[in-house]
């Protein structure tokens, strides 16, 4: 069997690409306004990026290589329009993630890289819902994050 590498170098550009657009996509994906979610914030948004940038600590190659990507690829970069997202576009995306990891990460760091994923969502719903009574996730948050954990093969 061969040796997995956590890096850039063991996956396509298509597949790299998948792997660092993914928590963007969250992002937006989670802190989008939807009917029975709270309203959303640039706070939520905020959050979504402050555990992105967590990544930088994991105790993970895979992890911290991508979020290293995800800053390398924006510095000194022009501001991007942020578009809403298709929840089915970024389930589908999560799903593929999970086949490239399959066959190329070593199965540590393909669970770090979709737990973190998932705690990016996370990180945003609870900002989010901060205004909820209790500080409870909304029944909408808490759909949507079971439906990215089944996505992301978490569950």
């Amino acid at each position: 069997m061969s040796e997995r590498i956590t890096t850039a170098t063991a996956y396509s550009a298509t597949e790299w690409d998948l792997l660092t657009s993914l928590p963007g996509r969250v992002i937006v994906a989670a802190a989008q306004p939807d009917p029975g979610r709270p309203h959303r914030s640039v706070a939520a948004g905020l959050a979504g990026l402050d555990a992105v940038a967590a990544g930088r600590a994991f105790d993970s190659d895979l992890v911290r290589a991508v979020v290293a990507a995800i800053y390398a690829r924006h510095d000194g970069a022009a501001p991007t329009v942020i578009q809403l997202t298709d929840l089915v576009d970024v389930l589908a995306a999560c799903r593929a993630v999970v086949r490239v990891l399959d066959r190329h990460a070593d199965p540590a760091d393909s669970a770090a890289y979709r737990q973190w994923v998932q705690s990016v969502a996370a990180r945003v719903c609870r900002t989010a819902s901060s205004t909820m009574p209790g500080g409870a996730l909304a029944p909408a948050d808490r759909r949507l994050l079971d439906r990215l954990g089944g996505a992301l093969a978490l569950r």
